[in-house]
């Protein structure tokens, strides 16, 4: 028979799943993004007993990741009052435009909530800044005014 022919099955025809990609850096987490890997970690554990096979090995692939993301997970200190911090909540003005942020871990950001993690370039910017300091952004120097800074 002509190897043509020949099919062992659908899986040597299927693209490569590879392994969800990490952060680099520290895995620094909040309280509450630890609380969040560990209640991901419990949907998907729940959802994989129910699951076609299919759909269990993507969970599993996902459950990697997590676990991983539990087991490296260093939860920071408390944010100082008066600087900027992992763990602060910031407001300022960029481009004339006051705006609000929490700086969070890699896996609990969310900017649209205004959750910035704290590896991203504008919560970069603002670490180590203190109410009423102007700091440089995005290649101007007095791009961004802290108001206030407070811990989340």
């Amino acid at each position: 028979m002509s190897v043509a022919f020949r099919r062992e099955s659908d899986e040597e025809h299927r693209e490569p799943r590879f392994e969800l990609p990490l952060p680099s850096g520290p895995n620094l987490v909040t309280e509450r993004g630890l609380a969040l890997i560990e209640e991901r970690i419990a949907a998907l554990t729940e959802e994989q007993s129910g699951a076609d096979e299919m759909r269990a090995t993507e969970i599993a692939r996902e459950l990697r990741y997590w676990n991983t993301r539990r087991v490296t997970a260093v939860l920071a200190p408390r944010p100082p009052e008066d600087e900027v911090a992992f763990g602060s909540r910031v407001r300022f003005t960029l481009n004339g435009k006051e705006q609000e942020i929490v700086i969070v871990g890699d896996d609990e950001a969310d900017p649209a909530a205004g959750k910035v993690a704290f590896s991203a370039p504008l919560a970069r910017a603002l670490i180590g800044g203190a109410a009423d300091e102007v700091v440089a952004f995005n290649g101007r120097e007095d791009a961004i005014t802290i108001l206030d800074v407070r811990p989340d």
